[in-house]
């Protein structure tokens, strides 16, 4: 039995209203791994969300414990976006984090390590929170979860979207984003203090650590001190999505969402592009960088990301695969229709990520999960008669 930790980026959470973070990662997991001869225990990381990475790093210690981690012997790990850097630091050799030394008992138990878009170089949309526009916009949103007035003004505000999304309807925009929002998070929203959403915002507002450390001076600190863990196959998974499209940012009499979500795309896009020039990204071999520009469907640059994570900075260790798919793409949230229930993107980015590709992608990460458990049975069973003969 192998047991998989899904571990949240920044931001992240389990779930928040009727939300999920991993949405329908779980069931893609368990079918695919099921095919491929694995039964698994998938569980979603409960983190803190914008905390410190050695805080969150921490907290997927204690979560790990307290949900068998160490009475298992094959743990893999698959960390999307910041979450990749928690697994990262949980198991670097030397670092500690806990005074029982658990991450050392994880360590020796874990086979794998997926990160999912991970920035492992940094990304420039980091300096963006840390500098004074993202500073005030954090702050009003921490003032407006942590004192009454705020709550109920933001409660107002979701009634007034909730009747907006309902009128919308009327002008030919259904099963758009506002309607998701509306019906998933807003149509939950309460102004009482320990209402789950306040407490989410709250954690926000307590911690922003994590927002200095993603910056790309921070993470090249980070890599001469984090280490990879001998034994442990660390694989990426890349994401990189399209250049913003003017073709995107038209309004439509059908589409008026997708255009305003296109236009918050493409400046996330923008805040991204900036390579560091004291700290480039590395530069990958001739016949990968082919190959990437193959999958991807477009050249592969400096400048090109997936709206949050510049791409060449996702790589590490081995490459597992690249897909064109923005950042919560690959996580589920992508435009699409499941068992009669219709999901909105967060950022129309034209990546062109369908049903087909998140089926794929997560039969990828299922393949390189039990390649590596097909081998440590190898290894047990090698191990077992080498003893018996002795």
């Amino acid at each position: 039995m192998a047991q998989i930790f899904l571990v949240p980026g920044f931001f992240g959470f389990t779930k928040l209203g009727a939300y999920s973070y991993f949405h329908r990662v779980d069931e893609a997991l368990k079918t695919n791994l099921k095919q491929h001869g694995i039964d698994a225990e998938v569980v979603e990381v409960d983190t803190l969300p914008t905390a410190s990475i050695r805080r969150r790093a921490a907290r997927l210690i204690d979560f790990v414990s307290e949900h068998g981690g160490l009475e298992q012997d094959n743990l893999h790990f698959i960390g999307h976006s910041t979450g990749g850097l928690d697994i990262r630091m949980m198991l670097s050799p030397g670092i500690q984090l806990r005074s029982s030394k658990q991450e050392q008992e994880i360590a020796r138990r874990t086979r794998t390590v997926i990160t999912l878009s991970t920035p492992h170089y940094g990304t420039p949309m980091a300096n963006f929170f840390t500098g004074i526009s993202g500073r005030k916009l954090l702050l009003v949103l921490c003032l407006m979860a942590t004192s009454g007035p705020g709550r109920y003004a933001i409660y107002s505000l979701a009634r007034l979207m909730q009747q907006v999304a309902h009128l919308d309807s009327w002008l030919g925009q259904r099963n758009d984003i506002l309607d998701s929002v509306a019906k998933n998070l807003l149509s939950q929203v309460r102004p009482e203090e320990g209402e789950e959403i306040w407490q989410y915002l709250r954690c926000i507002s307590e911690d922003q650590g994590a927002m200095l450390q993603l910056t790309p001076e921070a993470m090249d600190l980070f890599n001469s001190a984090v280490v990879d863990q001998s034994g442990i196959d660390y694989v990426s998974f890349v994401s990189g999505s399209p250049a913003p499209s003017s073709r995107l940012l038209i309004p439509g009499a059908r589409n008026l969402y997708q255009s305003l979500t296109h236009l918050i795309y493409a400046f996330c896009y923008q805040l991204t592009k900036s390579e560091h020039r004291h700290y480039p990204y590395p530069r990958l071999p001739a016949e990968e960088q082919h190959q990437s520009e193959a999958h991807l469907g477009f050249s592969l640059s400096p400048s090109t990301n997936d709206g949050i994570v510049p791409t060449l900075s996702q790589f590490w260790g081995r490459t597992g695969g690249v897909y064109s798919a923005d950042h919560m793409d690959v996580v589920g949230q992508f435009q699409h229709a499941h068992l009669g229930e219709h999901y909105s993107t967060w950022m129309m980015s034209g990546s062109g990520f369908n049903e087909d590709r998140f089926e794929r992608m997560w039969d990828d990460i299922s393949k390189a999960i039990a390649k590596r458990q097909r081998k440590r049975k190898t290894q047990t069973r090698a191990s077992k008669r080498s003893t018996e003969t002795v």
